[in-house]
C-alpha cells in the first residue's frame, strides 16, 4: 500500500510487476497530459513536500478500509509534463472486482478533486493560467457521501 510522489516517469507494467499477489481482481488507471484545444505543449505542477504524501496515503487508507481492499498504489508526477506523457497511475487490488473497481475510481475522484496539486497550462502562447477544479470532479466526489 503506496502513495509516491516523483518528477521521473515510471514504467505502468514495472509497477503493476507483483501487485496485488493473491487478490482475485487488479484494477489499474494511467493518466495522461491531454490537450482538448490544440494549443496546450505542457502541464506544470507543484505541490507541498510531506503535506501531499499525507493526502494521498490518508486517501489509499480510506479507500482500502471502505473497500476491503488487500493493496493499493497511487503514483502521482509533479514539474512540467509535455502531452501524452503519464501524469499519474492508480492501482487497486482485491478479492473481487467490484470493490477493486470502486476503490479506485474513489481514488480517482479524491485525486482529482482534492488532492493538493496546483497545475498550470503552458500553452503555444507561454504560460497560462492555474487550472481550477472541474464541477464534474466535484458532483463525481459528492456521490461518495451519500447515504
Amino acid at each position: 500500500m503506496t502513495a509516491r510522489l516523483q518528477a521521473a516517469p515510471f514504467d505502468l507494467a514495472a509497477e503493476l510487476d507483483g501487485f496485488g499477489a493473491g487478490a482475485g481482481a487488479v484494477v489499474t488507471f494511467q493518466g495522461l497530459v491531454r490537450d482538448e484545444g490544440g494549443r496546450l505543449t505542457a502541464l506544470e505542477i507543484e505541490h507541498y513536500p510531506g503535506m501531499t504524501e499525507r493526502k494521498l496515503a490518508e486517501y489509499g487508507a480510506e479507500a482500502a478500509n471502505r473497500f476491503g481492499l488487500s493493496d493499493w498504489l497511487v503514483i502521482h508526477r509533479h514539474g512540467t509534463l509535455r502531452v501524452g506523457e503519464p501524469i499519474m497511475m492508480v492501482a487497486t487490488a482485491s478479492r473481487h472486482r467490484l470493490a477493486a473497481f470502486q476503490g479506485a475510481e474513489y481514488l480517482m475522484d479524491w485525486l482529482k478533486s482534492r488532492a493538493p496539486f496546483w497545475k498550470r497550462e503552458i500553452t503555444t502562447d507561454g504560460p497560462g493560467e492555474w487550472v481550477e477544479a472541474a464541477t464534474c470532479d466535484e458532483d463525481a466526489l459528492s456521490r461518495w457521501n451519500r447515504g
